[in-house]
């Protein structure tokens, strides 16, 4: 494994953490959280089951392609599709509304 110090590129992390403190960029960012939590949701939910895309697309009947564009977070789906999305991870949809702290 390369160490921190020893890279020569920029991490992500650190890109995101600088860019986080323009005021533009941090208004979009959290104007899209939903979309990323979902995304993130979908991804690890998958992984945990041990389903490549392929395999869970066949599992809701549908294509690889949906899988891959609600990762890369080019879909929007719906309720739904997003509870066939739960049965086909053995697990269930939980939609939340939370008040601001």
């Amino acid at each position: 494994m390369i160490k921190r110090e020893d890279r020569h590129h920029r991490d992500f992390d650190d890109f995101l953490k600088e860019s986080l403190k323009n005021p533009k960029i941090k208004a979009e960012y959290d104007h899209l959280q939903p979309e990323f939590a979902v995304i993130n949701a979908l991804i690890e939910a998958r992984k945990n089951e041990g389903l490549t895309q392929k395999v869970l697309a066949r599992k809701m009947g549908t294509k690889q392609s949906v899988i891959s564009r609600l990762e890369n977070g080019r879909a929007n789906p719906s309720v739904a599709f997003l509870k066939k999305l739960a049965q086909a991870l053995n697990s269930h949809l939980e939609i939340k509304f939370v008040s601001p702290r």
